[in-house]
């Protein structure tokens, strides 16, 4: 597999500033030198508690946001240097659907003003009646009627307006996609059909996917690989069987021991986290969880752990190679994870 977006050293520190004057005195660091690679074809699950940074991973890889520092490399090529002129082409290939699916769309705009929208930025050859036709063929691809076209937000349930977001992100064709908690907003009983319908896409359109949740049970059903990320960094990467069956952080050892279990009876002791998630403003030194672990030594606090590889495509910033780490109860990965759930 060839390599479509990666990541190099990438930082985003967003300025805190005080005084009349506006001046800046601090930085939070939401993401901070993070080394990421996406193949093309993949779903990549990015999981982490709330605060940890993986939204504002995927707006910068995005571009949505330029980069404090590093690189964004789109098939080689650095997005980060490029100026915004020179980024319209690369916006057709890179789309992202939003965690809230009401707010996302426009209430004063009808389905196809919406859909059509992009079109009119990226395919300006095609008239009026070229347009909707594409939006009506690219609702039915979600599993909405032709004849939803002509209605507004407010008349559609919440699992029909992320749809509408899907559709709206397919419109235009990209190769990469940007999922930011696309299901969390939504009944239990309708992030399934979502999740189905995002594992149609990737199978009918090869579209690589940036699957981002706080729910393992998701990546579990729909992600190749995980990258687990805390504070602002990646703390594993590992495809996902791997990550369920052999964790090699103990940060992800407690993520997992904090998922519910599909198995009926089965139980495990949950692992709590010491104390409270520390500041970004003044991220730990060493490894950032440290203050948090319950495997903490005095070493971990003197250079910040880089990824290391501890098995096929298995990578964690752990120091602790002596660590036998609990697994997951229950087989979330198992090869029917690709299958339409019930």
């Amino acid at each position: 597999m060839t390599t479509l977006i990666e990541a190099v050293d990438l930082k985003q520190h967003y300025p805190v500033r005080q005084g009349v004057l506006g001046r800046q005195t601090a930085a939070v660091k939401a993401v901070d030198g993070v080394n990421l690679r996406i193949q093309r074809g993949e779903v990549l699950g990015l999981v982490g508690e709330s605060g940890s940074g993986k939204s504002s991973l995927g707006r910068t890889l995005m571009m949505m946001e330029r980069p404090t520092s590093g690189s964004v490399l789109y098939e080689g090529t650095d997005l980060a240097i490029r100026s915004h002129a020179a980024l319209h082409p690369y916006r057709r290939k890179m789309q992202m659907v939003f965690q809230d699916p009401f707010s996302s769309l426009n209430p004063r705009m009808t389905v196809e003003d919406s859909l059509t929208m992009p079109l009119r930025f990226h395919q300006p050859e095609l008239n009026a009646s070229d347009r909707r036709n594409v939006a009506a063929d690219t609702l039915e691809r979600v599993g909405l009627p032709r004849s939803m076209i002509t209605r507004y937000p407010h008349e559609f349930s919440g699992g029909q307006r992320q749809r509408i977001g899907i559709a709206r992100a397919l419109i235009v064709r990209p190769d990469f996609m940007v999922a930011d908690e696309p299901v969390s907003a939504l009944d239990v009983s309708v992030q399934a059909q979502v999740l189905n319908l995002f594992s149609d896409i990737r199978d009918t359109m090869g579209l690589t996917l940036l699957f981002v949740t706080h729910d393992l049970a998701v990546v579990g059903h729909i992600a190749d690989r995980v990258a687990v990320m805390y504070l602002g960094q990646i703390m594993e990467i590992a495809p996902t069987r791997a990550l369920f069956a052999s964790p090699r952080h103990p940060y992800t050892e407690t993520l997992l021991s904090a998922a519910p279990q599909p198995t009926v009876g089965a139980r495990r002791t949950r692992i709590p986290m010491k104390g409270e998630p520390p500041s970004p403003l003044s991220p730990p030194s060493g490894c950032v969880f440290r203050t948090r672990c319950a495997h903490a030594t005095p070493d971990c606090a003197r250079a910040r752990p880089e990824l290391r590889p501890r098995g096929p495509g298995h990578l964690s910033a752990c120091i602790r190679d002596d660590l036998t780490l609990v697994p997951a109860i229950g087989d979330s990965t198992s090869s029917s994870r690709r299958k339409h759930m019930a």
